[in-house]
């Protein structure tokens, strides 16, 4: 199965796409409910992310007292504490797991895989989240079909994602596709279900890991979160009413006065951003710029400048991509330097000369 490399940019392509036998075969066909029969209860994101989504879920919510039927659920609704629903019903495959999850009102056991018809009432839910289990819908515009039936006019229908997955039972269409598109095959999905309002994105990447993390030693950012989010249609109204989530900003060490610091670049060596000493790039050959002479850049990978560089490259389409502060001593210019990971240039650093 090839994905066309210009899939996202025409509806009628993510049609046939979706019709495609094999977009929703996944390389474990074996019942779902045997798969998920050990207990998991372990988180698959960094701690930076799961508050990303907590903090989603706490905006995107504006009900005084919702009814939520958290999807595909497991131990961790993610709800915060300023959250006072009047009902939150739990619906995934391990009841132990769902046991274990303090904020469920009423759990159920239920395969979506096997039967997509939701056991609840018309208009009765005011929020469904599905978080980091949509790679796994094998009938997702069926699923969406029925959400919209149970939500009430205007309710919330958010689905959140990351990166994560446990590949043999991720469809294969999810699979083949890039993070970016993957936003597109989201809202693909919401537009074929039908009465729901336009949808929106949000999009949180580059915030620093935690220093504790276990994946910390890796030099990588925290884990991205995604989410697309649509209303159910009131009246004919397909405008989405409740605001959008925005994405956490990063303003840690993000010191004042950044371009009266700029001034002094020449004399202190410091990042004007972050305050951090530059470190000397005598550059030889590097395939990311075409510099000929030597500069100093600022590495540390919790530098706003960087930090806020993820979600800018994301938007201008170089999704996986950020840039570092360069300064060049020649000029007394500052620049930004692409990167595609946070390992790359440090091999090529030496000691200031």
């Amino acid at each position: 199965m090839n994905v066309p490399e210009h899939v996202i940019h025409a509806d009628q392509l993510w049609s046939e796409l979706l019709e495609r036998r094999d977009a929703f075969e996944r390389v474990d066909e074996s019942a779902d409910s045997n798969f998920y029969v050990v207990d998991r209860m372990v988180q698959h994101l960094d701690q930076t992310a799961l508050d990303t989504i907590e903090r989603l879920i706490d905006d995107a919510i504006l009900e005084k007292h919702p009814r939520i039927l958290d999807l595909m659920a497991s131990f961790d609704s993610h709800l915060a504490e300023s959250i006072h629903p009047d009902e939150v019903v739990g619906l995934g495959l391990n009841l132990h797991e769902l046991e274990a999850n303090p904020r469920l009102t009423s759990r159920v056991v239920h395969d979506l895989n096997q039967t997509t018809q939701l056991p609840y009432k018309d208009n009765h839910f005011d929020v469904v989240l599905n978080t980091v289990s949509i790679q796994y819908l094998v009938h997702p515009v069926e699923v969406f079909r029925e959400v919209n039936r149970v939500l009430k006019p205007g309710g919330l229908h958010l689905v959140i994602f990351s990166n994560r997955m446990f590949t043999p039972k991720a469809v294969r269409i999810w699979g083949l596709l890039s993070e970016e598109e993957r936003l597109h095959l989201v809202s693909h999905y919401f537009q074929e279900a039908g009465a729901y309002t336009d949808t929106a994105d949000f999009v949180s990447i580059g915030l620093p890991r935690p220093a504790d993390d276990k994946h910390a030693y890796l030099g990588v950012p925290s884990d991205p979160i995604y989410a697309v989010m649509a209303e159910k249609v009131r009246g004919g109204n397909h405008t989405m009413i409740r605001p959008v989530p925005q994405p956490p900003t990063y303003a840690k060490r993000d010191l004042p006065d950044v371009e009266k610091r700029k001034l002094t670049t020449a004399e202190t060596l410091e990042c004007p951003y972050c305050g951090e000493r530059l470190r000397y790039w005598a550059i030889t050959e590097n395939p990311m710029t075409t510099y000929d002479r030597d500069f100093y850049i600022c590495i540390n990978d919790s530098c706003p400048y960087l930090v806020r560089g993820w979600g800018v490259m994301h938007k201008q389409g170089n999704t996986g991509h950020s840039y570092r502060l360069t300064f060049d001593p020649k000029t007394g210019h500052h620049f930004p330097t692409p990167i595609p990971s946070l390992g790359v240039i440090k091999g090529e650093l030496k000691e200031d000369v």
